[in-house]
């Protein structure tokens, strides 16, 4: 991939990001590490203080609605039939909900670089849920900047290996 001078590297995943620039030429890339911040995000199982909630109208017994009792709801009026078995509403994983926020806050750091004309080409290197959930937030003039994307995790890579990276892909 051809980095052009001058441009904004942003290696990204859920918890940190290095904003590097190309101090060097499109051939030849020597990226500067112009900002970086790590976010703290514990794991999922560290943040929650409870369990998931059940469901009553998917629990089986007395007082279950027919259809969850194996009965059919016709009797009663019809309706949405309902499992068998009791459920759970969904456990929310936070270490996640973490991931997306901290993203959805580097798409506005991003667009807020662009609009003060920071950067002309930007290139963005995360892992694919990242890159995700990045792309559901940029402003059209982080788009209109953008001039490559790489699906991949370079967190944890020194400068030199990103330069290699870049200049593998495509």
């Amino acid at each position: 991939m051809q980095v052009p001078h001058d441009a904004v590297v942003l290696v990204a995943d859920g918890r940190k990001i290095l904003f590097l620039r190309n101090e060097g030429d499109s051939a030849f890339p020597n990226l500067q590490v112009v900002d970086k911040e790590i976010h703290p995000n514990p794991k999922d199982s560290d943040q929650k203080t409870d369990l998931a909630g059940q469901s009553s109208s998917t629990r089986s017994g007395p007082g279950a609605p027919a259809a969850a009792q194996g009965g059919s709801m016709h009797a009663q009026g019809g309706g949405a039939q309902f499992a068998t078995a009791g459920g759970t509403m969904g456990e929310a994983d936070y270490h996640q909900l973490e991931e997306d926020r901290f993203a959805a806050e580097t798409a506005e750091m991003l667009k807020r670089r662009a609009l003060n004309n920071e950067y002309e080409s930007l290139i963005i290197i995360a892992p694919p849920r990242t890159l995700g959930e990045l792309r559901k937030h940029y402003h059209k003039e982080v788009s209109d900047r953008l001039k490559g994307e790489i699906g991949k995790d370079l967190t944890g890579h020194t400068v030199p290996q990103i330069e290699e990276a870049l200049l593998k892909a495509e």
